[in-house]
């Protein structure tokens, strides 16, 4: 598990490691925002062309600018068309907002986004992207990077029936549900409430294991774990999701997540 350190004190100023599925217990840690973008491409569109853009323009402006892990997936078992998937990661919302606007004025970023920018109108690599805002969970504040090469990571939705269904469905995870994903070795990479974006009110979450065949280890693990028994018969839990979504993803090679 990734350590982090995070600054709190009542008295002064102490710097701290801290584990931060346990961060909520004793610091009050900042929160990550995290923008997720979900590119369809259009058929016989030329996907290189877009990871060009990635790995040429975006990814090192973003770098350069402070966010130093923005991660490039497609899916696990590719459709046709492609989807591409890019996590971006910021310190704070503030943070969102200073980078995405010294972004449009970047002079090495817009050198290296113009032959993205002058495709042909009629040419497009895709109709539109659509892309969610997120705030990591107090309990989860901050991305947790991966090890090993090889890898399937699982995108997580739940949407609810109102505010207060997906508000309890948070505490549930806060309330015990962190250290059964530890224990059933599904490595949590970051937790975050939408709060803007379409389906709406929900929550996202991502995973990551070695293997298809872990990832299906590890859920098994994780319903057979008494504390998880324990936590969804508690009544204060019962209706807090309407539905379940799931896509399993495959880091490009040149993801830093």
């Amino acid at each position: 598990m990734q350590r982090r350190k995070f600054i709190q004190s009542s008295l002064a100023a102490t710097t701290v490691a801290v584990n931060p599925a346990l961060a909520h217990e004793k610091y009050q840690a900042q929160k990550e925002v995290y923008e997720w973008r979900e590119y369809e491409m259009r058929f016989g569109a030329d996907q290189g062309q877009l990871e060009n853009y990635f790995k040429t323009a975006l990814i090192p402006a973003l770098n350069k600018l402070g966010v130093k892990t923005v991660g490039v997936f497609k899916e696990w078992r590719p459709s046709d068309p492609a989807k591409f998937y890019l996590l971006t990661p910021y310190a704070s919302f503030e943070s969102y907002i200073s980078i995405n606007t010294k972004l449009k004025s970047d002079a090495d970023y817009i050198k290296n986004s113009s032959a993205y920018n002058s495709l042909p109108a009629d040419k497009p690599l895709y109709d539109r992207f659509t892309s969610s805002l997120m705030t990591a969970f107090e309990g989860w504040p901050a991305l947790t990077l991966p090890s090993g090469a090889s890898r399937v990571f699982e995108l997580r939705t739940y949407e609810a029936a109102n505010e207060d269904a997906l508000r309890r469905k948070i505490k549930m995870f806060h309330d015990g549900e962190f250290p059964i994903f530890t224990r059933a070795k599904l490595n949590p990479v970051f937790f975050g409430e939408v709060i803007a974006g379409d389906r709406m009110p929900r929550l996202t979450y991502m995973l990551t294991c070695n293997s298809m065949e872990e990832r299906d280890k590890g859920w098994s693990a994780f319903v057979a774990d008494a504390a998880w028994k324990k936590l969804v018969g508690d009544p204060q839990y019962a209706n807090t999701i309407s539905k379940i979504s799931n896509t399993f993803l495959a880091p490009t090679a040149y993801s830093q997540v």
